[in-house]
């Protein structure tokens, strides 16, 4: 991977120079995220694989390509120092930007390495450096790799369908892609979509206290 840009005599300190603007040096949250100061940031029309998604190569090796996607952006971007506009805002609250670093268009760059896809959904900007990607089989598209989307609506679907072993133990004990132990209660914004994988070591609580005990702690939101 090339040298990370835009590093050296920048400040560090966040800048809201104009309504609509923010300039930091950024945090890479994953593939598709990152924070500028306390404010967490959705690239507008890329799509990265998920940290939890695998990939499966020709040989049919099952290989971790969402979490190899982040690190590779970590690489490349953490602590660079960014400009992004803001375009809308997403069902979470999070400011979608289109963000440049040293003059470049840091979703082209995602795009282009093979490291997100072009969200169609909601902009054809990135279609041509896709398909740039996909020709040469850069990044995730030199595997099988299921579209982002598609692998969010199959994990939602998956948790709708998951019942809570017995009577009223319905908290999910969840364990992040960091290894952090969170539980989610019923009605809370990420309880539908979590997916208890007790082969990972996740598992489901009957109480408060029991999690707690336990060492997982409660989630934000």
């Amino acid at each position: 991977m090339m040298a990370v840009w835009g590093l050296g005599a920048v400040p560090a300190c966040v800048a809201a120079d104009v309504a609509g603007h923010v300039a930091g040096r950024m945090d890479i949250v994953d593939g598709d995220t990152l924070r500028i100061g306390a404010q967490r940031l959705r690239l507008f029309g890329v799509d990265a694989p998920e940290r939890a998604q695998s990939c499966t190569t020709a040989e049919g090796h099952i290989w971790p390509c969402g979490a190899w996607v982040t690190a590779q952006v970590r690489q490349r971007y953490q602590g660079a120092y960014a400009r992004c506009t803001e375009l809308a805002q997403d069902r979470y609250g999070r400011s979608v930007v289109r963000c440049e670093v040293a003059g470049g268009d840091l979703g082209h760059w995602l795009v282009r390495e093979g490291l997100a896809f072009a969200y169609r959904k909601y902009s054809q900007r990135y279609v041509a450096a896709e398909t740039q990607a996909v020709a040469a089989r850069r990044g995730v598209h030199g595997s099988d790799v299921q579209h982002p989307a598609a692998f969010r609506a199959a994990r939602r679907q998956a948790a709708a369908r998951q019942a809570a072993p017995k009577g009223d133990c319905a908290i999910k004990g969840n364990i992040s892609a960091k290894g952090a132990r969170i539980f989610h209660m019923p009605g809370q914004e990420h309880y539908a979509r979590t997916v208890i994988r007790q082969a990972k070591g996740e598992r489901w609580f009957c109480s408060v206290d029991e999690a707690q005990a336990a060492g997982w702690r409660k989630a934000r939101r």
